[in-house]
């Protein structure tokens, strides 16, 4: 809601605090910890939580930029998933699976087919 209203940082803080409440609620203190404490992750965890810290000073803008970039280092492993799970989709199905639009979101979620 708060990109939706021009990057209105208080809408965007409350979206970042409740993002994180729920996927502490979803798996547990213990495997949030576990997941954002990784060694391999560390890079999306920090690039995350800087652009909260960012946006809870009132620069949502850029702690968005900076929260994006880190949301795809800790869930880029996620995607393909997604994808394959839009494509069985009723009517997001068919317009993921076009040639044209396939290709690029093949390309973006970094799964490849073999031939």
């Amino acid at each position: 809601m708060g990109m939706v209203l021009f990057f209105d940082g208080g809408l965007l803080a409350i979206g970042n605090v409740l993002f994180l409440a729920g996927v502490t609620m979803l798996i547990g203190i213990t495997k949030t910890v576990a997941f954002f404490a990784r060694k391999n992750k560390l890079r999306g965890t920090v690039c995350f939580l800087a652009g909260v810290i960012l946006v809870f000073m009132r620069w949502p803008k850029i702690g968005m930029l900076v929260e994006m970039f880190g949301f795809v280092n800790l869930f880029g492993d996620f995607f393909p998933v997604v994808i394959s799970f839009l494509r069985r989709m009723p009517v997001i199905g068919p317009l993921l699976t076009t040639p044209g639009v396939s290709h690029l979101i093949d390309r973006l979620a970094g799964s490849q087919y073999p031939v």
